[in-house]
């Protein structure tokens, strides 16, 4: 019997988006992947995404229809409450992701193109926001007569301090400094095939950035040059068995080991497994797995478990996976939350 206890706090979609959510619920896991809904942590309009403090008991949510993004303070096991006013953000907020040493939080949005730094004091409160340059399409001779939107959609947080983040609708990928005083200066872009909309991203121990992209359902390998720029070394298909119709691409996870990659798939409701070899160089597609529900938004790879949130069936799931071959066995655990959107561990 499992006697640990993983938390893992859980994002939604609520009434304001359709969804069926109440805010921000709180699970437990143990180590035999039983979920448990622990309840309601705090009431909010759709945060849709989160992201925890690296030290201090905070939370951060946005408010993707309210356009805004806040901090929540823990105030007990499972409960939060806001901490401080709620700050202003773009249209369809739907990504944040903390600074390892606590100065800022980046929210991108899809709505507007927004890139957004918030800094933070040294209780983890927010102090200001900043708007970083806008993105230029590098693609405007395939649409010179209907310009694409920018749409921001995810940030990752580099080791050597600086910020990479998405732009799926410009297919860009942009790397930022941070300058204290609030501002992210653009240090270079890397610039993926049209239509292919980079989404989400997950960085390799050998250094490589993966990259899921949401249109062309595929995985773009981004490898960091000795003069610190990314190239695009490879695009490989996520799926084994080849994207369906109304097919999306959506989370991208790595096993602790670095062996798999786990893409999440909305339409045909899948999880798309790759192998990665060769340090990080490349990665092949070995199997596609029914993620357990329906519209799999986002998931969570920890400890030889999968964790999918399922939102257009209202649940979350949990597989083992196995240890050899990197596949999930199947279904082990299943707990009924409103929309869920995506899956933080709270440590």
């Amino acid at each position: 019997m499992g006697t640990k206890k993983a938390l893992i706090w859980v994002g939604s979609y609520t009434a304001d988006r359709n969804g069926n959510g109440q805010g921000i619920v709180a699970l437990s896991a143990d180590d035999d992947g039983r979920l448990t809904s622990l309840g309601l942590a705090t009431a909010a309009n759709s945060p849709s995404f989160l992201a925890l403090h690296p030290s201090l008991p905070v939370v951060y949510a946005v408010a993707e229809e309210g356009k805004t993004v806040r901090a929540y303070r823990r105030t007990g096991d499972v409960e939060l409450e806001a901490f401080g006013d709620p700050w202003p953000a773009g249209e369809a907020t739907c990504h944040v992701a903390a600074d390892p040493h606590g100065r800022f939080i980046v929210a991108t949005c899809w709505g507007d193109g927004q890139v957004i730094l918030y800094e933070l004091d040294d209780d983890g409160a927010i102090t200001s926001h900043t708007s970083a340059a806008a993105a230029v399409d590098p693609h405007t001779a395939t649409s010179p007569d209907e310009p694409r939107p920018s749409r921001a959609h995810s940030s990752l947080m580099l080791p050597d301090g600086r910020v990479m983040t998405t732009d799926l609708g410009h297919d860009l990928v942009r790397v930022w400094r941070y300058s204290p005083g609030g501002r992210l200066q653009q240090d270079h872009q890397v610039i993926l095939p049209a239509g292919s909309g980079p989404r989400h991203m997950a960085r390799h121990h050998s250094g490589t950035v993966f990259v899921d992209t949401e249109y062309s359902v595929e995985v773009a390998a981004l490898r960091m040059e000795p003069d610190g720029t990314y190239e695009l070394t490879t695009m490989v298909p996520a799926s084994a068995t080849g994207a369906k119709e109304g097919d999306a691409g959506a989370e991208i996870g790595l096993s602790p080991d670095g062996r798999f990659a786990y893409v999440g798939v909305r339409g045909s409701n899948r999880i798309c497994v790759l192998k990665v070899s060769h340090g990080g160089a490349e990665l092949e597609p070995v199997a596609d797995v029914p993620c357990g529900g329906e519209w799999p938004r986002h998931h969570l790879v920890r400890e030889g478990w999968l964790y999918v949130a399922n939102e257009g069936s209202d649940d979350v799931v949990s597989f083992k996976l196995n240890r050899e071959t990197g596949l999930p066995d199947g279904v082990v655990s299943r707990v009924e939350t409103g929309s869920p959107s995506v899956l933080i561990p709270a440590v």
